[in-house]
């Protein structure tokens, strides 16, 4: 026999109550919208495209924007808004597995080490702490080393992987403080297994923090995913925004001129992951009573 953490009718009510600030919070309806226009961008955009590939040299080396050529053409005469389109898809896959591979494993150590304590939550801390410290970027640079062909899966691994110590402490710590509530001990005295306490009672109350922590995760997985392709570490086929930037730097773009080359992958990046940070913080307005404006 399984217990509920609330009525029906009072889940009703609260998620009323949530999608009614929601839809009055500039925060988030900001936030989304910019994160939405630039996702439909990059998974539209290609269709309209007619399958053009990024990297095809369409016409003559280094034109400024036009009708022709929205954001102009590359020193090798590759269309710069083909390679944004693309790139704005591959960044987007890039940070959703990215993230969600943290969010999974944060959530599976955070659950387990903050709902049964003792010897297990002290193992799995370690765990944690021994991820902290690993330089990442040495790590990257050895697999790098020894891997021929990088994908944007291979990346995503990798940083879900790495990302999701501080994570996994947060919800641990709100894990812990949910345990010893009254409808997590009547579950427990009902004979209600480990995994079904954590899945039935906890998590829902704390899907709000998940999801919230889930979008800290994909915007931040956006930005190691940028860095590391930047810093030439990232996929060896393919086109993203870190990508775009490498090879405008790579190429002179700036020391020629040519600033429909960076200016547009970087002006995406920063709108993406601020926008992802300004929605969160609306999320968070909307979830805490507290922050609520009236």
């Amino acid at each position: 026999m399984t217990t509920t953490t609330t009525l029906p009718a009072e889940e009703r009510v609260v998620r009323r109550e949530a999608l009614y600030f929601a839809v009055r919070n500039t925060k988030l309806l900001i936030g989304f919208g910019i994160v939405l226009v630039l996702l439909l961008t990059g998974l539209l955009g290609p269709l309209l495209l007619g399958g053009e590939s990024p990297n095809e040299y369409v016409a003559g080396p280094m034109l400024p924007p036009s009708g022709e050529h929205w954001f102009g053409t590359t020193t090798f005469g590759q269309d710069v808004f083909t390679q944004f389109v693309y790139g704005l898809r591959t960044t987007f896959l890039a940070g959703a597995m990215g993230g969600g591979i943290a969010a999974v494993i944060a959530m599976a150590i955070g659950f387990v080490a903050g709902y049964r304590g003792g010897l297990v939550d002290e193992i799995l801390n370690m765990l944690t702490n021994v991820v902290l410290v690993i330089p990442t970027l040495a790590v990257l640079l050895i697999i790098n080393a020894y891997l021929g062909i990088r994908s944007v899966g291979l990346q995503a691994l990798f940083i879900g992987l790495t990302s999701w110590p501080w994570a996994a402490r947060a919800i641990r710590a709100q894990t812990f403080s949910l345990r010893s509530r009254d409808f997590v001990d009547l579950a427990r005295l009902s004979g209600v297994s480990t995994r079904r306490i954590i899945t039935r009672e906890i998590a829902p109350n704390m899907s709000s923090y998940l999801f919230m922590t889930f979008i800290l995760l994909f915007g931040g997985s956006i930005l190691i995913a940028a860095s590391l392709d930047f810093i030439g570490l990232g996929p060896t086929e393919g086109v993203s925004l870190g990508l775009m930037l490498q090879n405008a730097t790579q190429w002179s773009a700036l020391q020629l001129g040519l600033w429909w080359w960076f200016v547009p992958p970087g002006a995406a990046i920063t709108a993406v992951v601020g926008a992802l940070y300004v929605a969160n913080v609306g999320l968070d307005e909307v979830f805490n009573p507290k922050l609520r404006e009236t």
